[in-house]
């Protein structure tokens, strides 16, 4: 039997009662640094995902879900834990930390390419909504972008490996994809522009 990955003993350390946290690599930042924000909505996005996952979805749905949240703490561990110069990166350490792979953007795009040729084409925009999977998956599409949005901004003052960035972009795509293949045929809310609207 292979040693866990992970041990907790104990939840609460009060390391953080002062307004810091731990990075991977040991650092103390601030808890309202960018890096924290970032990686803090990719686990609420995962956490959205969970609830996703508490409602009935189409066949097969549950375990790319799965797949997903189990993806997304590879990118929290690849966000926690801030790359070293471009000098210092074929150093061990470096080359043994979890970082999110060309592959697991490819399979995001195989899964999109896949869903898409389910669905109809869109005539209009889509609003959240239809049934309850389907509008959870849109606000954790909405998350995602968040997610996208803040690890941009992190990526403006320090280095952010370009496949977590893919990473988030095409999930964001992906689930707007799921959520419209959530919904029943019929059940699915198109937006209807204001001059329309009567």
């Amino acid at each position: 039997m292979t040693d866990p990955v992970v041990r907790l003993d104990r939840i609460y350390t009060r390391g953080g009662d002062a307004g810091e946290t731990s990075l991977g690599d040991g650092r103390r930042v601030s808890k309202a640094d960018a890096r924290i924000a970032a990686y803090g909505t990719v686990d609420e996005l995962g956490a959205v995902l969970g609830l996703a996952r508490t409602h009935p979805l189409p066949d097969g749905m549950d375990a790319l879900l799965g797949r997903i949240q189990n993806d997304l703490f590879d990118l929290g561990a690849d966000l926690c834990v801030p790359e070293q110069e471009r000098e210092d990166r074929q150093s061990t350490r470096e080359r043994t930390r979890l970082r999110v792979t060309p592959e697991q953007v490819v399979w995001l795009e195989a899964r999109c390419d896949e869903v898409n040729e389910t669905l109809p084409p869109l005539t209009s925009f889509v609003l959240a909504g239809g049934s309850p999977a389907a509008a959870v998956l849109h606000f954790a599409r909405t998350v995602c972008r968040r997610a996208e949005r803040e690890t941009v901004a992190l990526a403006a003052s320090e280095a952010v490996g370009a496949d977590a960035l893919q990473y988030l972009n095409r999930l964001s795509d992906l689930l707007f994809l799921l959520a419209r293949a959530a919904n029943p045929p019929g059940a699915e809310v198109l937006w209807v522009p204001g001059g329309e609207r009567g």
